[in-house]
């Protein structure tokens, strides 16, 4: 049996907090933030549990992580997400100085770290972001696809249900 590289290993505890998300019936997004070779900051999407626009999980992530650190700098600190971060989550990251970025499968639709545009790696800011993709590409992106195929699916039965 092949050896886990460190991101694969990282990408799959994100990978699992993404299905915590699908549980609770939110889009299944995982995110895990490492410094010095400890987890120091997890987070899965909220938005629909909480009701809130801000709860991606990157910046759940990033909150935890700056409270263990002290600081709402992150350098030092590495992000594995199951998503390529949306144009708010990308910009907190470059906010935050976090200095790499692993990205389990990319976002056609809303993607911000190089599917629409590229905010993690744009000169013009004082900061730019290492970004790895494609990290367990296969099983992020059959997540996401089997979510939104069983959504539809339910929307399709609710509206039989009422004709």
């Amino acid at each position: 049996m092949r050896k886990l590289s460190e991101d694969e290993k990282y990408m799959r505890q994100a990978i699992r907090l993404a299905k915590k998300a699908e549980e609770n019936g939110d889009v299944p997004i995982g995110c895990i933030i490492v410094y010095e070779g400890k987890v120091i900051g997890r987070g899965y999407n909220k938005r629909n549990k909480d009701k809130s626009t801000l709860a991606h999980a990157e910046l759940l992530a990033m909150k935890k992580a700056g409270k263990i650190i002290g600081d709402w700098r992150l350098e030092g600190c590495k992000m594995y997400v199951t998503l390529e971060p949306c144009q708010m989550c990308a910009g907190a990251i470059v906010q935050a100085r976090i200095p790499e970025v692993v990205i389990g499968c990319m976002n056609s639709k809303a993607g911000c770290a190089g599917s629409i545009i590229n905010l993690l790696e744009m000169p013009q800011f004082n900061h730019q972001v290492k970004v790895t993709r494609g990290v367990c590409e296969e099983e992020c992106s059959n997540m996401l696809s089997s979510f939104f195929a069983k959504l539809r699916e339910k929307k399709k039965a609710e509206k039989t249900c009422l004709t």
